[in-house]
């Protein structure tokens, strides 16, 4: 089988002593030359994209990973402690461990993470998650139509633009890809 072939979006490589999980692929070819693999790839160990040709990578070593389950219990201090859902075992990941995606946990809430040799390597977060308004300016109206918005701190600290009839203890559906508000939970 050929290396192209092997190649699939979110499979884990080791590439120059690093973990990496490809996020796109795509090959290239004009006239007569060989084919161009285009490779974007996630850097486990601090987050950064990475872009590679499948001939700067050489021969890919694919590393075994698993997804499982893990409950976001609290956070300590910059770090956030998660238990496996099966096991029961705790881990303490850091914020830069979690590539920004701690603004967007829920205590409580089950989360999906990349584990390798059973250790959490990268959350995957869902589209959205809904989350409680903490703190916001009182409930106001703009009249028919209007498109004016305020800011609201939600309970992960993160500060979200939303619509002016939105209250402190609203629950609201945030895409955690922009963190945009996507509307009111009911």
């Amino acid at each position: 089988m050929s290396q192209t072939e092997q190649l699939r979006k979110g499979m884990v490589i080791r590439h120059e002593g690093h973990l990496y999980t490809v996020t796109e692929f795509s090959v290239a070819q004009s006239g007569k030359q060989k084919p161009t693999v285009h490779i974007k790839l996630h850097a486990l160990h601090d987050g950064h994209p990475v872009e590679r040709t499948l001939a700067q990578l050489g021969t890919l070593e694919e590393v075994a990973s698993e997804i499982r389950e893990m409950q976001y219990l609290y956070a300590s201090g910059q770090d956030r402690v998660f238990m496996d859902t099966i096991t029961f075992e705790q881990y303490t990941l850091s914020d830069a461990q979690l590539a920004g995606g701690s603004d967007y946990l829920v205590e409580e809430q089950n989360y999906r993470f990349l584990t390798i040799d059973g250790q959490p390597a990268l959350l995957q977060l869902p589209p959205s998650v809904a989350i409680e308004v903490v703190d916001t300016a009182p409930p106001a109206h703009a009249g028919g139509g209007s498109s004016v918005l305020k800011e609201a701190r939600v309970a992960s600290g993160l500060k979200v633009m939303v619509p002016l009839f939105i209250k402190s203890g609203d629950k609201i559906r945030v895409n955690t890809g922009t963190g945009e508000y996507l509307g009111k939970e009911h």
